[in-house]
């Protein structure tokens, strides 16, 4: 199940993944979607129920829906801050209290929080700094909590250099990304193939005795620049593209990895 407040996006994502679950030839593998504004609390409960009503159980929640918008703190009005809050954080909260409540409190489960790449504070966008900070936290809370009902919460946090072409648009500048390849070790930007084999990872088994952690996927750009190494040009760290032939990948003898 996917869900979006945006009907017509959500549509089109739930088109392009049921061509991808053709594609691969997996079985049984059913998508559904549904419209969930996920600051509204009725209709996260209802999010939930529908999902139990069409499969039976939730065994994996994430949460990756936010947004937030460019400012300087002193001119973000209290509506504009509230949105962000909201949707960042307590939609977050309502997504996690509800789907174990409705059922990975009896049954277990495994939850993973998208935040942000906000560990040397967010100047700009201090609305979606704050909120995401305080679910780096709510992970760690909850991860404890409710350890002994079976359930793993943890986080990935996308470096600000994942580029992503639906983020480029809202912030109506397609080089909006590229500003920070120099701070990037890589020297490139991520992909958003690469935040999500991060997430399945941490929803997967071998992922079993990870929880309360934040994973940072930014090719170690929170620990970069450093004052005493500088990293030069180089194409040595290639990008993870799943829908990309397999040889045209990684160098000439290392293969593309497969989930």
């Amino acid at each position: 199940m996917i869900a979006s407040r945006k009907t017509e996006r959500l549509e089109k994502s739930a088109v392009e993944i049921c061509k991808q679950i053709d594609k691969q030839g997996r079985g049984p593998a059913q998508l559904k979607h549904m419209q969930c504004n996920i600051r509204k609390e009725d209709q996260v409960k209802n999010l939930m129920s529908e999902t139990l009503s069409a499969f039976g159980k939730i065994d994996f929640l994430v949460n990756n829906g936010g947004g937030q918008f460019p400012s300087p703190a002193s001119n973000i009005s209290l509506k504009g801050w509230n949105a962000v809050v909201e949707t960042n954080l307590t939609g977050t909260f309502l997504c996690c209290r509800e789907v174990y409540n409705q059922w990975m409190q009896e049954h277990g489960g495994v939850i993973v929080n998208i935040i942000a790449d906000m560990w040397k504070g967010f100047p700009s966008m201090c609305h979606t700094g704050a909120a995401r900070s305080a679910v780096d936290n709510l992970t760690k809370s909850l991860a404890i909590e409710w350890a002994s009902n079976g359930v793993r919460v943890n986080a990935v946090a996308p470096g600000s250099s994942i580029f992503s072409e639906t983020a480029a648009a809202n912030y109506g500048d397609k080089n909006i990304f590229s500003h920070n390849i120099p701070f990037v070790p890589a020297k490139r930007l991520g992909t958003t193939e690469e935040i999500s084999g991060a997430v399945c990872f941490l929803l997967s088994p071998a992922a079993s005795f990870i929880s309360g952690e934040s994973l940072k996927v930014d090719a170690g750009s929170s620990i970069y620049p450093s004052m005493t190494w500088e990293i030069p040009e180089h194409k040595k760290l290639p990008a993870y593209r799943w829908d990309e032939d397999d040889d045209s990948i990684g160098s000439q003898n290392t293969p593309k990895s497969k989930l």
